[in-house]
């Protein structure tokens, strides 16, 4: 009996490891956030909530990273649609290539965004944008599917 238990104890769990492994598929929930750095006094974390209603590849030249020559606190939403655009980008030469890219389009549902710099965050969700796109219930978003995680 101790043996059966055990096999469905690992069972469930191969089965649950495959569930989070499978790719993302129309209809799934996803998330964006961003926030929450910091080890003793956080940063607050803003979200972006949706379904998924398409996953597809694209091949995507991944160039080096722009470099902008300022702190991340002081980009401008420009500068935040410059590191998007580049997404993904490498840190070194090396790592330069072409890859195919997963790509999601989003339906908003809900989201939490910052509304001014006095909220200690400056990304891609502000003032409820995600990027230059404002958000509003049904707007369908494109993004790069490495940035977003299940729902909980």
């Amino acid at each position: 009996m101790r043996t059966l238990v055990l096999a469905f104890v690992i069972l469930a769990a191969t089965v649950l490891h495959a569930e989070e492994r499978r790719m993302p598929a129309a209809g799934d929930c996803a998330m964006f956030r961003e926030g929450g750095v910091g080890y003793i006094l956080t940063t607050p974390v803003y979200w972006l909530r949706g379904r998924i209603e398409e996953v597809y590849t694209r091949p995507h030249q991944m160039a080096l990273c722009p470099q902008l020559g300022k702190t991340p606190e002081r980009y401008t939403r420009d500068d935040w649609m410059k590191i998007a655009e580049n997404y993904p980008c490498a840190n070194e030469p090396s790592k330069v290539r072409e890859l195919q890219a997963v790509r999601v389009r989003l339906r908003a549902e809900s989201w939490d965004t910052p509304w001014s710099s006095q909220h200690g965050h400056n990304g891609w969700l502000y003032r409820g944008h995600f990027l230059k796109t404002e958000l509003k219930e049904g707007v369908v978003l494109d993004i790069d599917g490495s940035l977003l995680e299940r729902c909980d």
